[in-house]
C-alpha cells in the first residue's frame, strides 16, 4: 500500500515539519537496517508526504553514521516517488550569503567512509549519474523559493565532505579553486541512493555561514550561526510547503530518474543470489 508520494528529508535546524494534518508516526524496518529516525507521515497541501529528521530528532547522528540505504529504502517502501531533501551548508562563493538558499545540479565526492550503493552481493548494477539531481524537481524548488521570498539559487555544485570536522584552510581554497558552490557532509549519498531506487530527488542548501576560507570569519560566533539556523529552517518550511503544492500529481511520469535501473544491471539474472534477490525485490523484480 503506498503510504506517502512525497518524501522530506529535513537537515539540520529542520526537524520537523510544520503544516502536516492527520499526522501519525510509522517506525520502518529495512533489509538495510533501522533509518534514522520514525518516519513521520500526514498531509500536506493535499499531498500524502513522509518526513524523516536526517540526523534523528535531537541531532544524535553524526554524517558518517547515517543509515542513508535505509534512510532512502524506507522511503522507497512507503511508496514514495519524489523526494525534497534540506541540508545547511557552507558556502564556498562570496555571492551565497548565510541564508540564501542554493539548488545543487552537480555534486564532488569527497566521503571515504560511506556506503552509496545498495548493490553488491552477488549483483552488480551501475546507474547513469551524470546529471545527479532530478531537473523537473529543482525547477520546482527553485519556484517555491520566489513564491515565498527567499533567495534560491538554481544550479550549482555541492562538495560533499566526510567530516565531522570542517574543512583546513587549504582545503577549502582547493574546492574554490574548481569552482564550486557551497560544502555538506550528506546529500551525496541521498542523491546516488534515490537514483538507483528510481526516486526523483533534488536538495536545497541552505547556507548558514561562509567555509573558513573567507577573510574574518573567525569572527562569527556560534549564537550567529544558530540564529542562521533557526532563520533558514523557518524558510526551508515555506520552501518545502510551496514546493510540494506546486508539484503535479502526474510529475514523475515519464522522468528519466525512474527508469534509471533499466539498462544498469550488468549481472546475468540466473547468477544472482536468490537471498540478494529478496533482499533487492522491491528495486530490481521489475527488470527479473
Amino acid at each position: 500500500m503506498k503510504k506517502a508520494e512525497i518524501g522530506i528529508i529535513g537537515g539540520s535546524g529542520l526537524y520537523a515539519m510544520p503544516g502536516l494534518t492527520n499526522v501519525r508516526e510509522e517506525r520502518v524496518t529495512t533489509p538495510f537496517g533501522e533509518p534514522s529516525d520514525v518516519f513521520v507521515l500526514g498531509e500536506l497541501e493535499g499531498r500524502n508526504v513522509a518526513f524523516l529528521a536526517r540526523h534523528g530528532r535531537g541531532h544524535r547522528i553524526l554524517p558518517s553514521e547515517l543509515n542513508f540505504r535505509a534512510n532512502i529504502f524506507a522511503m522507497k517502501m512507503l511508496g514514495v516517488d519524489s523526494i525534497l531533501s534540506v541540508s545547511a551548508v557552507g558556502s564556498l562563493k562570496e555571492e551565497h550569503k548565510p541564508t540564501d538558499f542554493v539548488i545543487p545540479d552537480q555534486f564532488i565526492d569527497r566521503t571515504f567512509a560511506r556506503a552509496s550503493t545498495f548493490f553488491g552481493d552477488g549483483i552488480v548494477a551501475h546507474v547513469a549519474f551524470g546529471d545527479p539531481v532530478c531537473a523537473p524537481l529543482a525547477n520546482v524548488l527553485k519556484q517555491a523559493c520566489d513564491t515565498v521570498g527567499v533567495v534560491g539559487k538554481l544550479g550549482g555544485t555541492y562538495v560533499c565532505m566526510e567530516g565531522p570536522q570542517f574543512s583546513t584552510r587549504a582545503e577549502s581554497n582547493l574546492y574554490r579553486s574548481w569552482g564550486a558552490d557551497v560544502i555538506g557532509m550528506t546529500n551525496l549519498q541521498e542523491a546516488k541512493l534515490a537514483r538507483e531506487a528510481e526516486i526523483c530527488y533534488a536538495t536545497v542548501a541552505m547556507v548558514t555561514d561562509y567555509d573558513c576560507w573567507r577573510e574574518g570569519h573567525d569572527d562569527v560566533t556560534v549564537d550567529q550561526i544558530v540564529a542562521v539556523m533557526h532563520q533558514n529552517a523557518d524558510n526551508a518550511s515555506k520552501v518545502v510547503r510551496a514546493a510540494v503544492a506546486a508539484m503535479p500529481a502526474e510529475m514523475t511520469k515519464g522522468c528519466a530518474c525512474v527508469n534509471a535501473l533499466k539498462y544498469a544491471i550488468l549481472t546475468d539474472r540466473k547468477a544472482i543470489p536468490e537471498e540478494t534477490k529478496q533482499k533487492l525485490s522491491l528495486l530490481i523484480d521489475k527488470y527479473l
